[in-house]
């Protein structure tokens, strides 16, 4: 069976799991006060969607649209199972939630990473994401890098 992409309820354990590691691997990397995390409840909103891939029914990567004022999406909660990396899920995602973001008729995705996400970065940049300064409500500090893509025209 192959990998599986869909809109899903973050409120699920194995889900919660998958978030739950993903947050771990960001406090090793970030220092707290400067991670962005959305709890699961609050993925759970009617703001955002969530896309989980699985492999055989289990959860292995993750990543949401957050939708904020003036046509703006944000890319949020993007992770992969180091079991399941190299096989451009990451990049599935990100497409899956830029067409989502199109049919909207959102006009531009931005995301905040840190600044020791390299692999991140590929990912971002691969899909036509380009660095920009701060997004949103986002602090200009020395942990965080910034990406936008514009999507009208």
């Amino acid at each position: 069976m192959g990998i599986a992409i869909s809109v899903e309820t973050p409120l699920q354990d194995d889900v919660r799991t998958l978030v739950s590691e993903l947050n771990a691997v960001l406090i090793e990397l970030t220092p707290p006060e400067h991670c962005h995390h959305l709890t699961v409840e609050q993925m759970a909103d009617t703001s955002t969607t969530v896309f989980i891939a699985r492999d055989g029914g289990t959860a292995i990567a993750c990543g949401a649209l957050k939708r904020h004022a003036d046509g703006i999406g944000e890319v949020k909660r993007m992770y992969t199972r180091p079991s399941h990396r190299g096989r451009k899920i990451g990049e599935e995602i990100v497409a899956r939630i830029e067409a989502l973001a199109r049919s909207e008729g959102l006009k531009r995705l931005v995301l905040e990473t840190g600044d020791r996400h390299h692999a991140a970065w590929k990912v971002y940049e691969r899909a036509g994401f380009m660095r920009c300064g701060p997004v949103l409500d986002y602090a200009d500090v020395t942990w965080s890098v910034f990406y936008e893509k514009k999507l009208d025209g």
